[in-house]
This record gives structure tokens, sequence and C-alpha cells, in this order.
């Protein structure tokens, strides 16, 4: 292959991960063909060439992730994502490292363990979870596909996306073999039907709950942005006219209080704020709590507001959510364990996802953010219905609940995500979406759903990250069988000689 037909390939591959990265412009094809040309760049140059055009490739896509989401370029943001990015490089080199020397569809197994290795890194060990580095939501439509996440969590689609890469190099390098193609395409074969019965057949119980999403009127919510202009820190916020504070929040809470009677009123039994919709200095807080227990006392529902707290002392702000009940108890109280790095200005919770029993199901909660996070989104047990209370911003709102709905498929669980300044969604165990509200086509945004009461229990609820783990095992075997085996050389016409 000659050098000019290797920069095209680099090339192709560079534009076709730019779409594939998760986001507003997506093209969920384009995840299965940038990563074959982006191998066969990698087979078939010099060491470091091969590696740079990789890091160049993977920097590109990183960097327009960031700018169709609306994101900062330029910032500390930035510098975090082009680490991660060049972490996308990891695959590549140990697939020149071993897949040479291994035989037939061994040699294929390399590049999908390595991808799933970094991915699970990444998500395991970086700030920022698996936002950035997730094969598996790009596929968030293809719903007969999505349901092996509730085996092997998204790492099984991640698996499956970069093996074919891996298939279609090895055929492209060897010429066509029904021994080189059938495991991969049993393998789709069996999940894709599998995929497809458990649609068909493994739908939750019948019996379901109304829940509506509320969020304060734009036009109030807008009045109040523009008043609090001036205090651009929440220290700032916190040192201003206590009185000023109460003029300027209270428009938004009695929106939002309105919003809860009026749907509770029309039947819904749950009623789920945005992430941060309601706002009360530290002093005023249990004033509007007690507004709140006394609708969910007269309504009979259950209210999970999502709250800002302006405190006195630094950071002088909490993010938090009540779960008040039809008695007017709280029955938690949950603070964000994963603030955004770079763009959240409070102190993370414990981390300890809560949960209640009700009529209604096992409910739990997180915030926003948190839903980036698998291991975090494990740890409730079996749960029924999660809430979601989340705040994002134009061109990332709907790309981030629809990232959340993969964990509702891992889980087993019915997720409502409730989010002002994007798209608010649920979704059913199983990945359906049910319902859906954009925040920025509405005055005020309202949804409704009838949710299961009853969770799928999964496979991946209760053995977690083991498929991760072993694609980590595998790269140790399939190592270890490279360094005893004779190596392979790739001649350059792409053929594989020993």
């Amino acid at each position: 292959m000659n050098r000019q037909t290797r920069w095209a390939m680099l090339a192709a591959g560079t534009a076709l991960s730019a779409v594939a990265a998760h986001g507003r412009w997506e093209v969920a094809g384009a995840a299965w063909g940038y990563l074959i040309l982006l191998l066969r760049y990698s087979r078939t140059s010099r060491p470091l060439p091969a590696m740079g055009g990789i890091a160049l490739a993977t920097t590109v896509a990183t960097t327009f992730w960031l700018y169709e989401s609306g994101l900062p370029v330029f910032s500390p943001v930035l510098a975090l994502s082009l680490v991660m990015a060049l972490a996308g490089v990891v695959p590549y080199v140990l697939d020149r490292l071993i897949a040479a020397r291994l035989p037939g569809a061994w040699a294929t197994l390399v590049f999908p363990a390595g991808v799933v290795s970094v991915e699970y890194a990444l998500a395991s060990l970086s700030p920022v979870g698996n936002i950035l580095s997730s094969l598996a939501a790009t596929q968030h439509d293809n719903l007969p596909l999505l349901q092996v996440v509730s085996v092997t969590g998204g790492y099984g689609v991640s698996f499956l996306i970069a093996w074919f890469a891996a298939v279609c190099n090895h055929l492209w390098q060897d010429g066509f073999a029904w021994r080189r193609v059938a495991p991969f395409g049993a393998v789709l074969a069996l999940v894709l039907a599998g995929g497809s019965l458990r649609l068909a057949f493994a739908a939750p119980a019948g019996e379901t709950v109304r829940v509506a999403g509320v969020s304060p009127a734009r036009s109030v919510l807008e009045t109040s942005n523009r008043a609090l202009n001036g205090y651009p820190s929440p220290e700032q916020l916190a040192g201003a006219d206590p009185d000023m504070v109460r003029r300027v929040f209270a428009p938004v809470n009695d929106s939002l209080l309105a919003a809860t009677e009026r749907e509770a009123k029309a039947g819904a039994k749950i009623v789920v704020w945005p992430e941060a919709g309601g706002a009360a200095r530290e002093a005023d807080r249990q004033r509007l709590i007690d507004e709140i227990a006394a609708i969910a006392a007269r309504t009979g529902s259950y209210v999970n507001a999502g709250l800002i707290v302006i405190t006195g002392a630094p950071p002088y702000m909490r993010n938090e959510t009540v779960l008040v009940d039809p008695r007017g108890k709280a029955r938690w109280t949950y603070e964000k364990a994963r603030p955004v790095p770079g763009l959240d200005p409070f102190n993370p919770g414990d981390g300890r996802v809560p949960t209640a029993d009700t009529p209604f199901g096992r409910l739990a909660n997180v915030i926003c953010f948190d839903a980036d996070f698998p291991v975090l989104m494990r740890q409730a047990g079996d749960v029924d219905v999660m809430l979601v209370p989340s705040n994002d911003w134009y061109g990332f709102g709907a790309a981030h609940t629809e990232k959340a709905g993969i964990r509702a498929v891992e889980n087993g669980y019915s997720l409502v995500r409730q989010a002002s300044n994007g798209l608010a969604a649920v979704f059913d165990p199983h990945g359906r979406t049910l319902t859906s509200a954009d925040y920025f086509t509405t005055t005020q945004q309202t949804m409704i759903a009838h949710v299961p009461v009853a969770g799928s229990p999964t496979v991946y609820a209760r053995v977690g990250d083991v498929f991760a783990w072993l694609c980590l095992a595998a790269m140790a075997a399939l190592g270890v069988a490279a360094m005893r085996a004779k190596r392979l050389t790739v001649a350059p016409s792409g053929k594989r000689s020993e």
C-alpha cells in the first residue's frame, strides 16, 4: 500500500471518527466504519507514523466532540480530554505488538479486548467516567443490539464494534475464509437474535405508575438568571442581600410548586424536578421543603426535588435532591456524587445511592453526571425506578439523555431523567423511550409517562464488570501466547506471512 493511500485512509478514518462520536451530528454506522480504516492505517504504516496518525485522529475526534457539545474547547476540559484521547492509541499499539504473532481468529480478538480494556480503565479511573469513551453510546437506538449490555454492560457493544473492525482487517489482509468470519458472525447473530427475543417476550409486568417530570417556566427561569448575572460566583451570591436572593428565587420555586401540584392532582404519583430546579439559601431551605411536603401530603404523591442550596461556608453551594413522601416526610437527601470537572462549583457527596421502598416499586436517585459512571449506577442493587434529575445545555442535552438510557438496560430499571436546558426522557428497563420533552421547544417543560413499577433483573446488575475483567484477562493471555509464538510479518501488500 503506497503512502498516498495510507494518508487517504487516515483522513477518511479521522473524518468518520468525528461523526462517530456520540453527539449532535452522530452517524451510528460511522462507529462501525472508522475503526476499520484506522486499524488498517495502523497495520500498514511504520510504527511511529502509525501511532502518531492514530493520536492525531483521536485528538481531532475529541476536540470536535467538545465543539459540537457546546463545551469550551480551550479549557481544562480540553487538556483532560486530550489525555483521554491519547489513551485511545493503546488498542492499536497492542494490536501491533500482539496480533501479528497470533494465528487466524485469535488475532482478531486482540483489538476488541484492547478497546474494552481502555474503556473500562477510563470509566473506572477518570473523573469524567465513560462520557467520552463509550462506543456503546453510538448505538443507543439499536435496541436489539443494546440488550447485550444487560449481561456485559456497555463493554459488550464496544467489543462487537471493535471485533468487526479486526475481522474486516483480517479479511482485507489475508482474503476471505469462513473460519475467519464464523466466530464473529455467530456471536453477532446470537446477540441480535437474543436481543430481539428479549424485546418481544421479556417485557416487564403490566402494572405502571404515572410519573411527571416538571421544570420551571422558561420565562421565569430566564428572568431569574438575568437578575443573578451580577453574582457570577457562589461566594458572591452567598454574600448578597438575603431579601434580594429570596425575591429572585421565589418565582422559580413557585413555578415548580404550582407545576408539581397541577400534575399530582392530575394523577401523577411521582413528580420529579430537574437538577438545581429549586433554589434557596440555607436559612430558607426547610421552608421550601415544607411547602413541597404540604403538596405531597395534599395530593398523595412522592416529590423528588432537585435543589441548589446557597451556604455560608466554602464552596458556598450544595447540589442536592430531597424525596418527600405522601406523609410529608423526607425519605432521602442526596448530594451529587460526581461534579463535572471544571464546571460544577461544589463538593461531591458521599456517593451512596439512596433507595426507598414505595407502593410503586423501589425508587433510587442520582443526579445528572452521576449516570456517566456505571459502577455508581449499579450500586443501589435491585431497583425498579431510577430518578435522575439533570440540568444540561443546548448542544449536549439529547446526547447526555441517550447515554443515560443505556444505564436502564444495564441494570433493568426504568429511568426517569428530568432535565432542564436539555432533553427530558423516560426509558423502560429495555431501553424503550416512553416519553420525552425538549426544554428548548416548550414554554414550560413537562413530561408524563406511565412507568413500569417492576424492574427486569439483569445479569450485569448482579455480576458487574466481569466481561471487562475477562477482556483484561484475555489481553494478558493473548500477550503470553504471542510471546511464545513465531512472529508473523505483514508484507507491503498487506498479506501476513511467517
